[in-house]
């Protein structure tokens, strides 16, 4: 087994005074892909955001490469894409700019030198927005803004990624650019936690998957797989039918059963 990448032990975390999480640990480890599932509200978003400092911690330990979190400094080696979202969150800029910005953790003094702008290059191959590069984002279609997102955390040339979501909302032609983007990031030795709604295309990329429910793990272990010629499962694996009656129990799926 890889030596820990991320590392969270007996973690709360509020949001408000609303308990979100409630003793999580989890360890990923070099090398892995692990998917954080479970029904909306559980929890999966919260922990991603407490793992790159965007939630405070209300007790538990947060390690990033074996350093604290607080005492963590090297960004550089973690790509983060947030849940969809317009890519220049309303400031006129082109594709390239988007993803330049992604670069400047690794850039000397905030300015891009020539592999700067190879590594950015690099980044919009691999999603496929190349030939998109000198267009504005507001023409773009909402699968291509999540591919230029995920170019901008490729910018950097991460060691760990971490992706809230990346496939929410995605058409399917972009769900499987980023897949294939994604099989040549792990080919290339890197780390990934992401949370998934479905595990789609990324299926067979999955190591782990971490199941929560009301803040707390359900389950850490083998990935439900999904029969050939199948539709994808939803990753919630247990939630309340919306017209069941007040106080009804989750309908288990029976992926964990």
């Amino acid at each position: 087994m890889g030596e820990p990448v991320i590392s969270l032990r007996g973690v709360d975390a509020e949001l408000g005074s609303r308990p979100v999480l409630r003793g999580i640990d989890l360890t990923v480890r070099r090398g892995e892909v692990v998917a954080l599932l479970g029904a909306n509200g559980s929890g999966k978003s919260t922990a991603i955001r407490a793992i790159i400092g965007q939630v405070p911690v209300g007790a538990g330990a947060i390690e990033l490469f074996g350093t604290p979190r607080a005492r963590f400094r090297q960004w550089a080696r973690v790509g983060y894409v947030p849940q969809r979202t317009t890519a220049a969150g309303g400031v006129p800029a082109t594709v390239t700019e988007i993803v330049s910005s992604g670069r400047l953790s690794r850039a000397r003094f905030g300015v891009l030198r020539k592999a700067d702008h190879a590594a950015v290059r690099r980044a919009l191959e691999h999603v496929g927005m190349a030939d998109r590069a000198k267009d504005s984002v507001d023409a773009l279609s909402g699968g291509q803004h999540q591919r230029v997102l995920i170019a901008r955390a490729l910018a950097a040339e991460p060691e760990l990624l971490i992706m809230d979501e990346p496939m929410a909302g995605v058409d399917l032609a972009s769900q499987e650019v980023l897949a294939a983007t994604l099989r040549e990031q792990v080919a290339a030795g890197a780390t990934v936690l992401l949370v998934l709604h479905e595990l789609g295309p990324l299926e067979p990329l999955i190591d782990r998957a971490v199941v929560l429910r009301d803040g707390r793990v359900l389950h850490d272990g083998p990935p439900p797989r999904t029969p050939a010629g199948t539709p994808p499962v939803s990753a919630s694996l247990d939630h309340v039918h919306p017209h069941a009656p007040a106080g009804a129990g989750p309908i288990r799926t029976g992926l964990l059963s």
